[in-house]
């Protein structure tokens, strides 16, 4: 029995390489193997997924925070320079603000489109912008005018890689609320991201994954011809997840917080979808979740496991190394929705 632990960060908390190392240490601690392989969506900390299994360097660089002040930032190069990485969330990142400085309507893009600049100039022919994490709205105007100012992308390719698949007309109402925004502002969010629509050269509403990081994929697409991935697909394909799945008896996969998002294009989803269809079952370890034990059940999850600390990741791993080999029925433990006590009917 292998267990594959591919958990995603938790946002503001642990890298995913972190959170597997922790959870693999447990379920090793219950005398079951375990095979570490840290996943991302396009969200923060894909850039470090993608490094760990590719190769290449990071450099630093200069670019602008969500609220326009300069930073040092940082770059993903590969294949020696011909591919470059563009995290999102290093630039325009929601953790990057302070809880008493959001303001959503004045975040910003601008620091996203510095690095795309940064990577043009450094020869890559290729740039994968990871859109997760963003504390904007912008539909990617910020992003535009910084990349437009300094001369466009020239040959290069953007290939934008999506965390969710949601269309940019509903980026704001979405996602606004995550960012700090009041219903108000969601609303005037909303009003803004149509008119820029109206006046792109490409219209990006109705379209799927456009309204990924407020909006940004869909600009981005619109101003720059980028081509919008499923950015939990790229990824899963770029660390062998199939082939690490073959060999796994059971997938072990986490993130910060699970809602309803979680199902609309980010990595648990996905991993969801390419695990049941080869009957390999899924636990789920999380730090919080906002779902009902019926949701649950109904996207076949095995097993789900509050844990916010470090040793309580380690924890998790132990007690699910322990009821995957014994067949036990799926528990889940901690509070989901104020309704997941006892166990999941028929798991």
């Amino acid at each position: 029995m292998t267990v594959l632990v591919a958990p995603d960060s938790f946002k503001g908390t642990f890298p995913a390489i972190e959170v597997a190392d922790a959870i693999a240490q447990g379920v090793e601690a219950g005398s079951v193997s375990a095979r570490r392989l840290p996943v991302a969506d396009g969200g923060e900390g894909t850039l470090a997924v993608l490094l760990r299994a590719l190769g290449g360097r990071l450099e630093e660089v200069p670019a602008r925070d969500p609220l326009g002040r300069e930073v040092r930032s940082v770059l993903g190069l590969l294949d020696d320079g011909a591919t470059a990485v563009v995290e999102t969330a290093a630039a325009a990142g929601y953790t990057m603000v302070a809880d008493h400085e959001r303001d959503a309507e004045a975040a910003t893009t601008a620091g996203v489109g510095d690095l795309i600049i940064a990577a043009v100039h450094r020869g890559a022919t290729r740039i994968l912008v990871t859109v997760g994490g963003s504390a904007t709205t912008d539909g990617g105007a910020g992003a535009i005018a910084a990349i437009s100012e300094a001369g466009g992308v020239g040959s290069a390719q953007l290939t934008v890689l999506c965390d969710v698949v949601t269309p940019f007309e509903r980026a704001a109402a979405e996602f606004g609320p995550q960012k700090g925004a009041s219903s108000e502002t969601v609303e005037r969010l909303s009003q803004r991201l149509d008119l820029l629509a109206r006046e792109f050269v490409r219209d990006p509403r109705g379209r799927p994954m456009t309204g990924a990081a407020g909006g940004l994929s869909g600009g981005l697409w619109s101003a720059f011809d980028a081509e919008l991935v499923s950015g939990g697909d790229f990824v899963l394909d770029a660390v062998s997840f199939d082939s690490h799945l073959s060999e796994a008896g059971a997938v072990i996969c986490g993130e910060g917080r699970l809602d309803h998002t979680s199902f609309a294009g980010k990595i648990l989803s996905i991993v969801l979808r390419r695990a049941t269809a080869a009957d390999v079952p899924v636990h789920v370890v999380v730090g919080s979740c906002a779902l009902t034990q019926e949701t649950l059940a109904e996207h076949q999850i095995k097993s789900f496991s509050l844990a916010s600390q470090r040793e309580e990741l380690v924890a998790a791993g132990t007690s699910l190394a322990s009821r995957i080999v014994t067949g036990e029925e799926a528990v889940f433990r901690g509070r989901c929705a104020s309704e997941l006590h006892g166990r999941l009917a028929g798991s």
